[in-house]
C-alpha cells in the first residue's frame, strides 16, 4: 500500500520537519546505546566470535521481514545488540589498534552530516559544505606546510587513499616530467601495507623495500638504495607513526637524501601528524613540511568518527592530475560561470562530509584543545611505560615514540603472547593487539584515550600479570 505524501514527510531527515522526526529516534538511539553498553559490561562482548553472532542473529533475523517491526523497536533492537557486542574505544582497556574513542561534538556533527546528506561531487549538491570543506582543509595544510603560500589538502577515507593518491600524483608529475621509466616507490618494511597495495593498483613496479630492523628507515641504508637506481623516477615513502610500534622515521635526514637523489617525498603521517597540535611535541614531526605529499588520519590521534583523512600538499597546483570532467556534474559552461568544481577533489563521486565534523571539533577545542588531548594520550603512554619497566615480570619493548606500548612477559614466546591475547579478548576483559618484531611477537597497547586514569593503567597491567602462566 502507498505511503501517504505526509506520512512520507514524517519518515525523511532533512526539511523543516526532519528534527521533529528525529527528536524521538534520538531518544531511543542514546537510550539502546547505554543499554547496550551496560549489557556488555567492559570492551569487548565476553564468550568469543560464536556467542557474539549467536547473540546478533537473535537481535537481527529476519533482516527483511514481511512486515516491519517500526523505526523505534528496529532501532533499539539492533543499536542495543551493536553496542552490546562492541569493541568500545573509550573503555580504557580497548587498547589494540589505532581506533579512537571519538569526541562527543565530532560524533554529533557526523550525525548532523548525515541527516542532511550532502554529496560533495558537485556544487548544487554540497553548496555550503564544499566551501566548508575547502576552509578545513586549506587550515590543516597549512599545519603541515606553514611556509607555503598556498598549500591545500584532499578530503580522503585514510591513510588507505591517502598513500594511493599519493602514488598516482607521483607518478602522474614523473610523466608530465617526460620520465619514460616508471615510477619506482622506495619504502621501509616498516611502512604501511597500503603502500604496496596502491604500487599494485597503480601498475607500478613492486616497491623497493628496504629492511628496517630497528623499526625505523636507516638513511645510509635509503642512501644506498637510491644510489642503485640511478636516472628513475623515484618517490620515497617515510613513516611518522608506524603502525606497529609507533615509530616515526628521521625525517630530516631522509628529506635531504631526496633532495640530494632528485626523489620525491611522501610521508605517511597518519598517525602522527596529529602531534602538529601541540606546541611541545611537534618537533617530532620536523621534515614532515618538506615532504610533496603527507597523509594525516584525524580519526586515529583526532578522536574523530571514522573516517576522518586527509592528504596534505604545499601547493594547490599539485592537485591538478585529478582534473576530471563529467557534464552533469561540472560542466564547461557551469565553471565558466562561477559554480566550483568538486569533482576533481577526490577519485570518489559520491562522497559525504566528512569535514564537517573535523571544522566543528576544530572550532570547538581549537588548537591548543586539541594539543593538550595528544599531549595526554602521550603521556598516559608514557606513565604505562614506566608501569611496565617496573614490573620484574614484564618487558617493555621501548620507550613510546608517540602513544603506543609494546610489552610482553619476560620469556614468553610468541606462541604463549598470541594465547594470552586470545584468552583476554574471549573474556572480554581486555583488547589488546599484537606486534612482530625482530625481537619476536608483543602484545600492543595504543593509548588513545585522553581521558585514561593512573588506576586503568595499573589494572590493565595487573590484568596482564594475572592472566600469565
Amino acid at each position: 500500500m502507498p505511503v501517504p505524501a505526509s506520512g512520507t514527510a514524517r519518515l525523511l531527515a532533512g526539511g523543516i520537519e526532519g528534527p521533529r522526526a528525529l527528536r524521538p529516534m534520538l531518544d531511543t538511539v542514546l537510550h539502546a546505546l547505554a543499554t547496550g553498553a551496560a549489557d556488555r559490561g567492559g570492551p569487548l562482548p565476553p564468550g568469543g566470535p560464536r556467542a557474539v553472532a549467536r547473540r546478533v542473529r537473535a537481535a537481527a533475523e529476519p533482516v527483511l521481514p514481511t512486515v516491519g517491526t517500526g523505526a523505534r523497536a528496529a532501532l533499539h533492537t539492533l543499536v542495543r545488540a551493536l553496542a552490546a557486542g562492541a569493541a568500545d574505544p573509550a573503555e580504557p582497556h580497548c587498547t589494540a589498534h589505532l581506533h579512537c574513542p571519538p569526541l562527543a561534538v565530532a560524533a554529533a556533527a557526523d550525525f548532523a552530516a548525515s541527516a542532511l546528506n550532502p554529496s560533495l561531487d558537485s556544487w548544487d549538491q554540497a553548496p555550503a559544505a564544499g566551501e566548508l570543506e575547502a576552509l578545513t582543509c586549506r587550515a590543516l595544510a597549512r599545519l603541515v606546510h606553514p611556509r607555503r603560500p598556498a598549500p591545500d589538502a584532499l578530503a580522503t577515507t585514510g591513510s588507505t587513499e591517502a598513500n594511493q593518491l599519493a602514488l598516482l600524483l607521483a607518478r602522474e608529475a614523473a610523466r608530465t616530467a617526460g620520465a619514460t621509466d616508471p615510477l619506482q616507490v622506495v619504502c621501509g618494511a616498516n611502512a604501511h601495507h597500503s603502500v604496496h597495495r596502491a604500487a599494485w593498483l597503480l601498475g607500478l613496479p613492486e616497491p623497493l623495500t628496504i629492511p628496517t630492523p630497528t623499526g625505523v628507515l636507516d638513511p645510509a641504508r635509503l642512501h644506498d638504495a637510491l644510489t642503485g637506481l640511478p636516472g628513475r623516477p623515484l618517490l620515497v615513502v617515510a613513516t611518522a607513526g608506524t603502525t606497529d610500534t609507533g615509530a616515526i622515521d628521521p625525517l630530516p635526514p631522509i628529506a635531504d637524501l631526496c633532495d640530494r637523489h632528485a626523489a620525491t617525498l611522501h610521508i605517511d603521517a597518519a598517525y602522527g601528524g596529529p602531534l602538529l597540535f601541540s606546541n611541545t611535541l611537534r618537533t617530532r614531526l620536523d621534515g614532515l613540511d618538506r615532504a610533496r605529499t603527507a597523509a594525516l588520519d584525524l580519526h586515529k590521534l583526532g578522536w574523530q568518527p571514522a573516517a576522518a583523512g586527509l592528504l596534505a600538499v604545499p601547493d594547490s597546483a599539485a592537485l591538478a592530475p585529478l582534473t576530471h570532467r563529467a557534464e552533469y556534474l561540472n560542466a564547461a559552461d557551469d565553471a565558466a560561470a562561477g559554480l566550483p568544481d568538486l569533482l576533481g577533489r577526490s577519485l570518489r563521486t559520491t562522497r559525504r562530509p566528512d569535514i564537517l565534523k573535523i571544522a566543528v571539533t576544530l572550532r570547538a577545542l581549537g588548537r591548543r584543545g586539541l594539543g593538550d588531548l595528544v599531549e595526554r594520550a602521550c603521556a598516559a603512554a608514557q606513565d604505562l611505560a614506566d608501569l611496565i619497566d617496573s614490573r620484574p615480570g614484564l618487558d617493555l619493548y621501548a620507550r613510546p615514540a608517540i602513544s603506543t606500548v609494546l610489552f610482553r612477559p619476560t620469556g614468553a614466546g610468541p606462541a604463549a603472547v598470541a594465547a594470552l591475547r586470545r584468552r583476554l579478548l574471549r573474556e572480554g576483559r581486555a583488547v589488546l593487539g599484537r606486534a612482530a618484531t625482530s625481537d619476536g611477537l608483543w602484545l600492543k597497547a595504543t593509548v588513545l584515550n585522553p581521558h585514561i586514569q593512573p588506576s586503568d593503567l595499573r589494572a590493565l597491567v595487573e590484568l596482564v600479570e594475572g592472566n600469565t602462566p
